[in-house]
């Protein structure tokens, strides 16, 4: 039986639709001045220095690589592990992972001196290099990624391209000639797709705990220098990447009010609550292990967090917003839809002071007593905050990323299914 194609269902009222365009459109224009000052003024109006050389950039790259990990695994649940509850999320869940992937990358490019250069890596790269291999295996996923995508959507995007208007257009450019749409095509693009999705398993586990292992192999940094950081990487990117599913699934979904939606959410729910409570154990596990063990240069980032001027961001953003909250919605209303939508995009949006509590506090203290009373200058500094240049350089980079899933989501068959 043919595919038949559901239309997508307007997750916004009327008037809020409108709010969410100008809201938008805001956050976008005060990014585009962001980057424009970021391309004419390099990195002079950025906060980190000599001694504080990663700062905010980094930390939302890491932060969007996770989100796009996150998802992609999720989605190989329905195409590799073939769990049915799940099929209403696959292809959305690919396509988030690649608006996210790219979104990352947009990131880090703006944080890179010479973005330009970047792909010297490829023919110059040190294969012992753990940031050469991570570029590498960056590169994998993304080939990975934009082949699942196009084996998921290339039957119903053949079908919309004999229709007319815009969707229709796209819809041609994209099918690469393959037109074939009937069940014999359609099962060879689910096989390969389940390959995609097999192999893209250990790519993406290697990639997105490559970027833990980047961190954790420095050993002159007794904060990052823990052997958990790449299993909590990918435990974190689980938990953000399943929270910003459920959160998508909950508000945007075409048939909201069906019971097959409200299981699938609860669905979602469930494996959020226990990502979470994951995640969690880890996180104890390091940092009571790096408090207990009192060796100065590991104590004192845990310390800088818990305690320090910004011991707000754990205490309240990601504890308090990412963690106790979601907890007590998914526990107190395990079947509200509209509450675990809320709970899978609070845990989502709240990652950001996860990786920003990896990323400076391990930059913050001094690796020699007296470093940083040693020479005076603006650049040779242990303190760090970002800048509004950097914060809005962020602001731009999340509304395009935001554009690109509104876009596909209204140009691309991502709530296509298959009714058999």
């Amino acid at each position: 039986m043919q595919a038949t194609l559901t239309q997508p269902k307007q997750p916004f009222s009327s008037l809020a639709l409108p709010v969410a365009a100008a809201i938008w459109a805001v956050a976008f224009a005060a990014g585009a001045v962001g980057v424009f000052l970021r391309l004419t003024t390099g990195h002079e109006l950025a906060n980190y220095g000599s001694y504080v050389p990663w700062g905010l950039w980094v930390a939302a790259y890491v932060y969007f690589s996770g989100l796009s990990a996150g998802a992609f695994l999720i989605s190989t649940l329905v195409y590799a592990g073939r769990v049915r509850r799940l099929e209403p999320v696959g292809r959305v869940g690919l396509f988030t992972a690649l608006v996210a992937l790219l979104t990352g990358l947009m990131m880090i490019w703006f944080d890179l001196g010479h973005g330009f250069r970047a792909w010297e890596v490829f023919v110059y790269g040190n294969r012992t290099s753990m940031m050469a291999w991570m570029i590498w295996l960056y590169t994998a996923y993304g080939v990975v990624l934009v082949a699942a995508n196009w084996f998921a959507l290339r039957a119903d995007l053949a079908e919309m391209a004999t229709g007319d208007g815009v969707r229709a257009r796209v819809a041609q450019l994209l099918t690469l000639g393959r037109t074939d749409t009937g069940d014999l095509a359609r099962e060879r693009d689910a096989r390969t797709l389940r390959i995609l999705a097999i192999v893209g398993i250990p790519v993406v586990i290697a990639f997105n705990g490559g970027s833990g292992a980047l961190f954790s192999v420095l050993s002159s940094k007794p904060f990052w220098n823990a052997s958990i950081f790449p299993v909590a990487w990918i435990a974190g990117a689980l938990a953000s990447g399943t929270g910003l599913l459920a959160f998508i699934t909950a508000f945007t979904a075409p048939n909201r009010d069906s019971t097959e939606h409200r299981e699938l959410v609860w669905f979602l729910g469930r494996l959020v609550l226990a990502l979470i409570a994951l995640y969690l154990v880890l996180e104890w596990a390091e940092y009571s292990i790096g408090i207990y063990g009192g060796v100065h240069n590991e104590r004192t980032p845990y310390m800088e967090i818990l305690t320090g001027p910004y011991w707000w961001v754990f205490w309240f953003v990601h504890l308090g917003a990412g963690a106790a909250l979601p907890l007590l919605l998914l526990l107190s209303r395990p079947r509200s839809v509209p509450l675990i939508g809320v709970a899978g995009g609070l845990v989502a949006a709240t990652f950001i002071a996860v990786r920003l509590n990896i990323v400076i506090p391990g930059l913050v203290v001094p690796q020699l007593e007296g470093m940083d009373k040693a020479f005076v200058d603006g650049r040779l500094t242990f303190e760090y905050f970002p800048s509004t240049m950097e914060w809005l350089v962020v602001l731009f980079v999340v509304s395009a990323g935001v554009a690109m899933f509104y876009v596909g989501s209204k140009l691309l068959p991502l709530t296509g299914t298959e009714e058999r």
